[in-house]
């Protein structure tokens, strides 16, 4: 049921990621939001998973209804939605919560939701046979370590697509997990692991 005494200062709060050690905590929050998650991104004005979604559909290239989409971090199923509006059907799903996974569930548009804990516990998917990988907001401290985008181009296919987005987050925790995973792409680049799209979303 959705709490009509929410404010914009109070889901922010809400929201503020844990430290790594509270992980746990971080599950809690998310079956406690489950319910009233999509208003609480619409009242924040959130636009991250519209930009991935935006940037999906100028930049990719294949036929869509044929395409097998991992959403990790998939929450309520907001980007699912977004991505069958333009054609998207085939999708697997992992959030950490299990409500969450409820919520995304009653969408219709998951072939197979798991549970998981970004980091901590294996990436329940196959290598190597995505042709999308999305993950919007997960990448910051004290939701999924650095060490998490290896394990997401792994699952894509040889020549598939890996979209990642990241919230605009603040502070010194922030500011070094944003270096230590441009860090990462990096050497994930020079070996030949991946290589950044070169096109942009002009929205």
């Amino acid at each position: 049921m959705s709490d009509g005494s929410r404010t914009v200062d109070k889901v922010k709060t809400l929201l503020k990621p844990f430290k790594d050690s509270d992980l746990q905590q971080t599950i809690k929050l998310y079956d406690s939001l489950a319910e009233t998650y999509d208003q609480d991104l619409d009242m924040l004005t959130y636009r991250a998973p519209h930009l991935a979604v935006d940037f999906l559909d100028v930049n990719f290239p294949g036929v869509r209804e044929k395409v097998q989409i991992l959403e990790v971090a998939c929450g309520s199923g907001l980007v699912a939605k977004l991505m069958a509006e333009l054609g998207f059907r085939h999708f697997v799903g992992v959030d950490c919560s299990k409500r969450m996974l409820d919520q995304a569930a009653k969408t219709g548009l998951y072939q197979d939701l798991r549970q998981a804990l970004l980091g901590p516990e294996p990436l329940p998917a196959q290598t190597g046979v995505f042709d999308v990988v999305i993950g919007v907001g997960a990448l910051d401290a004290g939701f999924a370590p650095v060490s998490v985008v290896r394990d997401l181009c792994h699952t894509a296919r040889p020549g598939g697509m890996v979209c990642m987005v990241r919230g605009d987050h603040r502070g010194a925790a922030s500011e070094g997990y944003r270096e230590d995973l441009q860090r990462e792409l990096q050497l994930m680049e020079d070996k030949w692991l991946w290589r950044p799209a070169l096109k942009q979303s002009p929205r």
